[in-house]
């Protein structure tokens, strides 16, 4: 007998239906034109139904274009998922004096902006990475940027996925901080520092050539020649750029191998720019 009451128990488990939490809610179309009820307030996430209970056309179009129905015949239903909280009025597109207004509860609409890389060296590019709170497709989010020492200027438009996510690439030349608008809404700020790039190649064999390069020249500016030792790189020399920002010089004589890199650092970078460094180089004196 207990074995058949749990069969039984089990049996019931597997019938009941899924519980949701999104609600339908339904507004009639009177005869005369009106919508009943004319104001109705709903959670987001929840369904709005209008049915046309006259015996001429309707179209419910909301006053700022967030839905529309197609013209509904006597008897026809319309359905909208209402996914972003607010107020939203609409009107029957064929007879517009019938009016309603439908009243979404829940978490205001929200924007996220997320970096890939937050620091890049001049020349390169990262990616911005967001998403609607709506979890929406095809919607249209706005990305501005502003450079350091400039106004901020609108850098792309994008176009959101099957889950509202979209993604950017940008290459700022200098410090840059992002933002993301979708609809009124603004995402928090996102920045991307820059570094200088720093190159350091050999002239001849002793002879060096180190070259920094941004938006901005380096002219009469400071870097300075690192060699690798025991102990980490140490300064061994000041070096100032001349034109194009670069400086051809001699490493130290010292026989042997030796391993060089050049640095720059955030004091002569200027404003909107990181310390930064050279790739390594070796040099060799054979007496």
């Amino acid at each position: 007998m207990k074995r058949m009451l749990m069969l039984a128990a089990a049996t019931l488990v597997l019938v009941l239906p899924a519980s949701s939490s999104a609600a339908t809610i339904t507004v009639k179309i009177v005869p005369g034109g009106a919508f009943s009820p004319a104001k109705v307030t709903v959670d987001s996430g929840d369904v709005v139904e209008w049915t046309n209970n006259t015996a001429v056309n309707r179209q419910v179009v909301a006053d700022e274009g967030g839905f529309a129905s197609p013209i509904l015949k006597p008897g026809q239903s319309y359905s909208f998922t209402f996914k972003t909280a607010g107020s939203y009025a609409y009107h029957d597109a064929l007879h517009p004096a019938s009016k309603g207004s439908v009243a979404v509860q829940g978490p205001p609409p929200a924007v996220t902006l997320d970096i890939g890389a937050p620091i890049v060296t001049y020349g390169n590019s990262t990616t911005l990475t967001g998403k609607i709170s709506t979890g929406d497709s095809g919607q249209t989010v706005t990305i501005t940027s502003r450079p350091e020492g400039a106004s901020s200027q609108q850098v792309a438009t994008v176009t959101t996925g099957s889950d509202g996510s979209f993604t950017v690439t940008v290459k700022p030349t200098i410090q840059t901080d992002y933002v993301a608008t979708w609809k009124s809404t603004q995402s928090q700020m996102a920045s991307v520092q820059v570094r200088p790039r720093v190159r350091l190649t050999h002239y001849t064999s002793t002879r060096l050539f180190a070259k920094v390069s941004s938006s901005v020249s380096y002219q009469g500016r400071v870097v300075y020649l690192q060699r690798l030792s025991s102990v980490g790189w140490i300064t061994v020399k000041r070096l100032t750029l001349g034109p194009n920002s670069g400086r051809i010089f001699a490493a130290p004589h010292i026989r042997g191998y030796r391993t060089y890199r050049v640095v720059l650092t955030a004091s002569q970078a200027g404003a909107g720019y990181m310390n930064s460094w050279s790739n390594a180089a070796r040099v060799r004196y054979r007496r």
